[in-house]
């Protein structure tokens, strides 16, 4: 018996299977091998079409299968993580209306600044946890104010891993958390939010049965099941959103525990048991995969999302080598890079900033000094910064961990980024063999009832190292680069 996740990432698709006796991946796949791009018809927009990611998805699972390490008849349950925040949007036929809005689109901040006054902040924040910002619910409401005959044909409206879960099941259902992460849910009552229907106009009808998400999504279609070799009838029984996902890949579950992701964004993502909220709705609260009405675990999360878009652009254009080689040639510069600095700020607009279109800023390059070494190293202080300027928000709001999970991947592959990480922030990281793919097809084993608990599941997770924090020789860089960022702000 075995487990198949999927993770919907922004720049490719990847699925593992995964023994649920070893708790570990016997293959794995990647697909596409080049990073997707992001439709940006306007500036600030950002659109990924559906059936891309599907076709990706099945490719991905051709691929793990042409390994020969398993029979794909013997997967018996099937686990999804997905990029959050996304809108898509299907007619009676289950067909795909227009591209998915992403997560990193910017054009719905004014519609949902309006509806947090609309509502009344403090109700959206007693109820909601937050301002409905660039949000889901605040994309529906743009497509809904532009384009209404779209809109008109809409049957169903979903985030992206219920799209992939309705075309492997031919279902589409929803949960807590995923209603959550787009703001259509309330915490107080517990069910879809009337003040964010009746503002808004949504009809009710749009929205999917919601389920818990460790259960039951649908079965595997026939057709699709001859197509992937696997056997039709197969629960997709996980679904989550990717930093909820990493969390629990990370067995990230209880009041306290924090994990940390450095890959499209850049994520520092904590648990609390409290209906709690950052009165500026800087950093975010969600339904955690283990919320129940009865045991509040919720995800507080803080957002970068110039962290992937910045370290792949200086690669590119300053270091077109591998990342393990670009990572080598940024650690030949010195601490503090002679004083450059970068605001990594140049994908759409950043939450923690209020929703300000900031972009990204290199400061003070001396031509005669500086080399693409330095530049390399500034990006990474940069990112380091921006998690610490995050992460201090974060504490203002109570949530201040003494120990970060990460998993040993993306920017965390790097040494230079994880001494600078810890230095900077002042917080150990513990670094696991994680995967977000691997992670969903456990989750698929707790939903499926092949493991008993959440627990259970990751008892034999693989911790590979701690990376302590040594003295304070970063914080004069970090009190610099805020300077720089507050004087940005204050424009």
């Amino acid at each position: 018996m075995l487990l198949l996740g999927i993770d919907i990432g922004t720049s490719s698709i990847k699925v593992s299977v995964v023994d649920p006796a070893t708790q570990t991946a016997i293959a794995s796949a990647q697909y596409p091998d080049e990073e997707n791009p992001i439709l940006s018809p306007h500036p600030g927009w950002a659109e990924q079409s559906p059936e891309m990611w599907w076709l990706q998805v099945q490719q991905a699972i051709q691929l793990c299968n042409q390994s020969g390490k398993y029979k794909p008849a013997d997967i018996a349950a099937i686990g999804i993580s997905y990029q959050m925040h996304g809108l898509v949007m299907v007619d009676k036929e289950q067909n795909v209306l227009r591209d998915s809005i992403i997560w990193c689109d910017s054009r719905a901040v004014e519609i949902g600044s309006r509806a947090f006054g609309a509502i009344g902040e403090e109700k959206c924040l007693n109820h909601l946890l937050n301002s409905p910002g660039n949000f889901t619910a605040s994309k529906l409401a743009w497509v809904k104010e532009n384009e209404q005959g779209i809109y008109t044909q809409a049957a169903q409206i979903m985030l992206p891993g219920d799209y992939i879960a309705m075309q492997l099941t031919g279902e589409i259902t929803t949960s807590s958390s995923a209603l959550s992460e787009g703001i259509f849910f309330d915490f107080k009552t517990n069910s879809i939010s009337d003040d964010v229907l009746n503002y808004f106009g949504f009809d009710r009808s749009l929205f999917p049965r919601v389920k818990p998400v460790f259960s039951e999504h649908g079965k595997l279609l026939r057709a699709v099941a001859e197509k992937l070799k696997l056997k039709p009838g197969i629960p997709v029984s996980y679904k989550a959103g990717d930093q909820p996902n990493n969390a629990l890949s990370l067995n990230v579950l209880d009041p306290g525990e924090v994990a940390a992701t450095a890959g499209t964004s850049g994520v520092i993502y904590g648990v609390s048991d409290k209906l709690a909220y950052d009165p500026q709705s800087r950093v975010n609260t969600f339904a955690h995969v283990n919320y129940t009405e009865n045991q509040k675990r919720l995800g507080v999360l803080l957002c970068i999302n110039g962290v992937g878009k910045l370290y792949s652009w200086a690669r590119s254009l300053f270091a077109p080598v591998s990342y393990g080689q670009m990572n080598e040639r940024a650690a030949e510069a010195p601490i503090g890079c002679y004083g450059l600095r970068i605001l990594p700020f140049g994908n759409g607009v950043e939450r923690m900033l209020n929703n300000r279109p900031v972009g990204a800023h290199i400061h003070n390059i001396d031509l005669n000094i500086h080399s693409k070494e330095h530049i390399l190293r500034a990006v990474h202080e940069g990112i380091a910064c921006a998690f610490r300027y995050g992460l201090d928000i974060m504490r203002e709001n109570g949530m201040d961990p003494t120990v970060i999970r990460a998993g040993r991947a993306n920017l965390f592959l790097s040494d230079l980024f994880c001494e600078i990480f810890v230095n900077t922030t002042g917080v150990p990281v513990e670094l696991y063999k994680n995967d977000g793919s691997t992670g969903a097809a456990l989750g698929a084993g707790i939903g499926a009832g092949i493991f008993a608990s959440a627990k259970e599941a990751f008892s034999k997770m693989e911790q590979l190292k701690v990376v302590e924090p040594k003295g304070n020789q970063y914080e004069p860089i970090y009190q610099d680069w805020k300077g720089l960022l507050e004087k940005q702000l204050s424009q």
